[in-house]
């Protein structure tokens, strides 16, 4: 399989009214205005450093991008599509909202060679996007999702956890609705609380309580859960560090810079303690199978689910091991000791 990687051009601030209550996209980027011209000369360049059997496509990011100026979003797709033909990039993906998605635009955004939509749904309930002040409802997300798969795109859905007015059963419910609405891949960004934004000022006033980390993770590894199960590949939760988060200093809530990996962790010790629930498990050893890449995500920081696991099921060993695939499903066996030989007594698998 080709190694997928996205060349981000970002869109700051433009397209979008600013009027959500989390938002400042001045702090997300770090800029106050994007400078087109230089669009072509940072493909280029990300381009000299990529291996030519990648999948590349370019991405328009940061903002909402088709409701920028038509003639900037059609001289960014002019300049992305020359890569295209030119056979160096695979093609287009970009981020926008839900009440900037038409025919019109999408019959503009297929010439041009967009393969993928990225769109800010953040809520399928309706009172947690009017609190979030958002400007659209659940039934513009529904419309814009069947017009982007029904046209052939791929949709991302990208949501957010803690917001004002959500609860545990609206974030679940957002999850499965961007399942059954086509999605095929999805981001989850716990909300971070910046300063000089709307929802500071309503957290100062008492308006909103910013979620604690450990309800973070426990809500995040259950809404992650809702993708995994549905076959929904889960992109990335959090933001990225070179987002230009500080902590304390740019934030003015809880917030941890590997909070993907902790929710990850989450999940895979609640895969594993559903299974271990089940099993007769004081004084066995148990050695736990994951997917590729999850050796890590399974033991848990600083070995936290290890050493929760071993303490709840009276484990007298733990072991973790990789499988040779990806997948998030995990498989455990569990020994007994007998005679000097180990006997395997329970084989169970199961996300």
């Amino acid at each position: 399989m080709k190694r997928h990687i996205n060349i981000p051009i970002f869109v700051p601030h433009l397209g979008c009214p600013n009027t959500c209550v989390f938002c400042n996209q001045r702090k997300i980027s770090g800029c106050e205005k994007a400078d087109f011209s230089s669009a072509e000369g940072e493909i280029e360049n990300a381009l000299s450093t990529i291996d030519a059997d990648a999948d590349v496509q370019i991405a328009f990011f940061g903002g909402s991008f088709t409701g920028i100026e038509r003639a900037d979003m059609i001289y960014l797709l002019e300049t992305a599509k020359k890569f295209i033909d030119a056979g160096k990039v695979g093609s287009i993906r970009l981020s926008t909202r839900p009440d900037y998605i038409d025919e019109e635009i999408l019959d503009i955004l297929a010439r041009y060679g967009v393969k993928t939509i990225e769109l800010g749904i953040q809520s399928m309930s309706d009172e947690v996007l009017l609190k979030s002040g958002r400007g659209h409802n659940s039934a513009q997300t529904e419309k814009a999702c069947a017009l982007i798969t029904s046209r052939g795109f791929e949709l991302i859905g990208q949501m957010m956890t803690g917001l004002p007015g959500a609860t545990e059963e609206t974030e679940l419910y957002t999850a499965k609705k961007i399942c059954s609405m086509g999605a095929c891949g999805a981001r989850i960004y716990p909300t971070v609380v910046f300063r000089d934004t709307e929802l500071c000022r309503m957290m100062e006033r008492g308006d909103y309580s910013s979620p604690d980390m450990e309800t973070v993770i426990s809500e995040g590894a259950k809404v992650l859960a809702v993708f995994v199960n549905n076959g929904v590949n889960v992109i990335r939760i959090g933001l990225q560090s070179s987002e230009l988060l500080t902590g304390g200093t740019e934030t003015a809530s809880p917030y941890h810079e590997a909070t993907g990996e902790l929710i990850w962790s989450r999940f895979y010790r609640n895969c594993a303690d559903g299974i271990l629930s089940k099993e007769d498990t004081k004084g066995k050893a148990a050695t736990i199978y994951v997917g590729r890449g999850a050796v890590s995500k399974m033991i848990g920081q600083k070995r936290a689910n290890e050493i929760y696991l071993k303490q709840k099921y009276s484990l007298c060993g733990f072991k973790v091991r990789e499988m040779s695939d990806a997948s998030p499903q995990i498989k455990i066996i569990l020994e007994e000791r007998k005679n000097g030989n180990a006997i395997e007594i329970s084989r169970t698998a199961g996300f």
